[in-house]
């Protein structure tokens, strides 16, 4: 592999197409690579769900929204992966070589593509990647494959920027739901698609239940999206917090949730997006990770992860070898209380 730790690209593509909180994590290495090249511009290839993220990112200079109804015909499909790979650029970056990425680096002409270490019958499309990449921290991990542009990770979060249009979007919000801008304010995410990282809708509403106990000038939100309205109904029934409880009709914009993130005093949420939106707007968080790693977790004492002492924990499996989900059931709401108290 050539050296590429002097180049001086002018136009940059980053490749992370999904889930939510993955293109979270991808923000620092594009303020890196912007911090590293400030003249150039930054491109982003991502999918529809997730462009938000980069709303208002004084890095990224265009996204190109992967909208799969729209490439649903695969000629309409290979000439919008050939556009955005003839669009000019020095450098591609893709986290993630999966297929639509790599459609678009078999006709991208740039002269560094670089990546994690792919397998070999993926070689032909990059010309670069870091032979090794530790471990640890999600985002920093993904900065790894920045090293051969002589590149490293040095603490630096995720971050979503959030305009002044929607705080007040924010504040407008709460203020329908009989939320004053002087009450202190809790966001929860209860929900995850997978059961193994889902701490029960009933111990989320015993917690809230004891927080209120204990700080009665809280209010909390909760946030959910598609097809998990059933879950934050269940936790607003078991806390038996009424109007201290609310909730939209409709689950709103990931910029809505960024935004109302921004304005709690603390997130409490499984190991999904959420959590990920609260470190990049700044508010402290507490997340029961369930069968995730700690490389979910940003290492700051703002940010913690609540674990039972297991010997299993984490696995990482999307099913409990034990049959008992004990890295969940095991954790009580007192044992959480105790953590959300030394925060608010």
């Amino acid at each position: 592999m050539k050296d590429i730790s002097a180049i001086k690209p002018k136009r940059i593509l980053v490749c992370q197409l999904r889930q939510i909180g993955d293109v979270v994590l991808s923000t620092p290495s594009v303020a890196l690579l912007h911090k590293k090249f400030p003249d150039a511009e930054i491109h982003v290839l991502t999918e529809g769900k997730c462009a938000q993220v980069f709303d208002n990112n004084p890095a990224v200079s265009h996204v190109w929204s992967i909208v799969k109804k729209e490439l649903g015909n695969p000629f309409k499909a290979l000439a919008f992966y050939r556009k955005v790979g003839r669009s000019g650029y020095d450098l591609v970056v893709d986290f993630q070589q999966l297929p639509r990425c790599r459609w678009v680096m078999l006709f991208c002409d740039a002269p560094v593509k670089l990546s994690y270490n792919p397998p070999w019958y993926n070689r032909f499309l990059y010309t670069n990647w870091p032979e090794h990449i530790p471990g640890g921290y999600a985002a920093k991990y993904k900065a790894g494959v920045l090293k051969p542009l002589g590149i490293e990770w040095n603490g630096e979060r995720p971050e979503i920027y959030i305009s002044d249009t929607e705080r007040e979007e924010a504040q407008s919000c709460l203020k329908s739901l009989g939320v004053t801008d002087n009450e202190p304010l809790i966001t929860v995410d209860p929900s995850h698609r997978r059961h193994t990282r889902r701490w029960p809708a009933e111990h989320y509403g015993k917690l809230l239940q004891l927080i209120s106990s204990e700080r009665p000038e809280f209010k909390f939100f909760l946030l959910y999206g598609p097809g998990e309205k059933d879950v934050v109904l269940k936790v607003k029934e078991v806390s038996g917090l009424g109007d201290k409880c609310v909730m939209l009709e409709k689950s709103g914009s990931l910029r809505l949730m960024a935004a109302l993130i921004e304005r709690a005093v603390l997130h409490l949420g499984n190991c999904s997006a959420p959590r990920h939106f609260a470190v990049g707007v700044g508010t402290p968080s507490i997340t029961p990770p369930g069968s995730s790693s700690s490389a979910w977790t940003f290492p700051s004492p703002e940010h913690e992860e609540v674990v039972p002492d297991l010997d299993c924990q984490p696995c990482g499996s999307e099913s409990c070898a034990r049959g008992d989900l004990a890295c969940l059931q095991n954790l009580t709401p007192e044992e959480v209380l105790l953590r959300v108290l030394d925060k608010v």
